[in-house]
């Protein structure tokens, strides 16, 4: 039995970082904060008061003297000089699945690694023990999340799933299955592997028996996703809400040696009364978001460590007959700050209405390559694929050097 918990879980382990404690400070970091459903860029980052489409909600001034975001935004205004705005994005992508593979994969045709899964296999080291890449989300509805992760890189890479800030399951061993038992059976495993490896391909038996020693590292690391051990202070800063303690549990586990966390934020997909649905969410995220920035920046988190914000589409600037906005990746908005960055800046512009981008225009395979390069990673690096080379990044991508240091 408790082979077998530890066998689904291994699988699930990415690219083995570095046990807590041994982290060094130079290995490069990211926290995608996914907004699904699809955020509305004219009630977030590109507000348009006044104008045909642009609704009932003010624009703000913020701490970049000049630039002026979504009134429900007021905490995230007061660190607008940490982040480096987009405001021209055009996938046209106006599909959930899509976009959500699309905006993490830099691609378009299946298969490909999203950019956690990427990470995984790109940041990892000799040594590395802890998950290259967890997931983190609540339980149902599971639509749009789930739209693969590692694609041709395999079992390996994949993300451990987070889920309603619990830690992954199968971490304990059951109280009838002594140490001593478990190394007996561990040893049988290893007696069977090197039996079965008698004139046959060893790279997935080895791959295999990998699986084993990285969950039980992780097992014996559990802690790192106590939120409990964080001080009531940070726990209060952070919110207890269930996207606030899932950003505060990303800081442990970044902290603690894992490549890249992806927080879910749920429930943006605003087709009816997007006023209040978006009065609704970001109310939340303008509660974490701002607190997360500024602790990543007190403690230093964001000199190695990219922290970006986006879902998978825009909204339509045409408000609907039930007062909502549908589906629009034509011109839209995202933001990161963190290493490679750099702050207080916005690039590109959509027109008067937000119809379409008139400057700076941005496509999804650009933005990946952004990501890698703000990563001190080339997206030229190729990833080697039963002889294969098969570049990180799209070849058909740009990156958005007016966005990078």
């Amino acid at each position: 039995m408790l082979g077998g918990t530890i066998g689904s879980l291994g699988m699930g382990l990415g690219a083995y970082p570095l046990l807590a404690g041994e982290v060094e400070k130079s290995r490069k970091k990211l926290l995608l904060i996914f907004l699904s459903g699809g955020p509305s860029q004219l009630e977030t980052w590109d507000p348009k008061p006044g104008t045909k489409y642009g609704g009932p909600l003010l624009a703000i001034p913020t701490s970049v003297k000049g630039t002026h975001i979504s009134e429900l935004l007021p905490n995230t205004a007061k660190v607008m000089h940490q982040l480096a705005v987009i405001r021209s994005l055009n996938t046209g992508i106006a599909d959930h699945f899509q976009g959500h593979y699309a905006l993490q994969s830099g691609r378009t045709v299946p298969g490909f690694p999203v950019i956690g899964s990427a990470l995984a296999k790109l940041l990892e080291q000799d040594g590395d023990q802890l998950p290259g890449y967890v997931e983190m989300r609540r339980d149902g509805p599971k639509a749009y999340t789930d739209v693969g992760d590692a694609g041709f890189l395999g079992p390996k890479y994949e993300s451990v799933k987070v889920i309603n800030a619990e830690p992954p399951d199968f971490l304990i061993r059951p109280d009838t299955f002594s140490e001593s038992k478990a190394q007996v059976v561990d040893q049988l495993r290893v007696n069977s592997d090197q039996r079965f490896l008698q004139g046959r391909s060893e790279l997935p038996i080895r791959a295999y028996g990998g699986t084993f020693s990285r969950a039980v590292a992780l097992m014996k690391q559990r802690g790192i996703f106590d939120i409990e051990k964080e001080s009531a202070s940070d726990r209060e800063l952070y919110g207890s809400h269930l996207f606030g303690r899932h950003c505060l549990m990303a800081r442990r586990l970044l902290e603690s040696g894992v490549s890249c966390v992806k927080v879910v934020s749920h429930d943006w997909d605003a087709h009816q009364e997007n006023f209040h649905w978006h009065q609704q969410r970001c109310s939340e995220f303008d509660r974490t978001f701002p607190a997360l920035v500024t602790d990543f920046d007190r403690r230093g988190l964001l000199e190695d460590t990219l922290v970006v914000v986006m879902g998978e589409m825009g909204r339509t600037p045409q408000i609907n007959n039930r007062g909502g906005r549908d589906h629009w990746g034509k011109a839209w908005s995202m933001a990161m700050t963190g290493c490679g960055v750099k702050r207080g800046i916005i690039h590109g512009k959509t027109n008067a209405e937000g119809t379409e981008v008139a400057e700076g225009e941005v496509h999804g395979g650009d933005l990946f390559n952004t990501f890698l390069r703000a990563l001190d990673i080339s997206p030229r690096e190729k990833y080697q694929m039963t002889g294969q080379p098969i570049p990180a990044g799209d070849p058909a991508g740009s990156t958005i050097r007016e966005v990078l240091v």
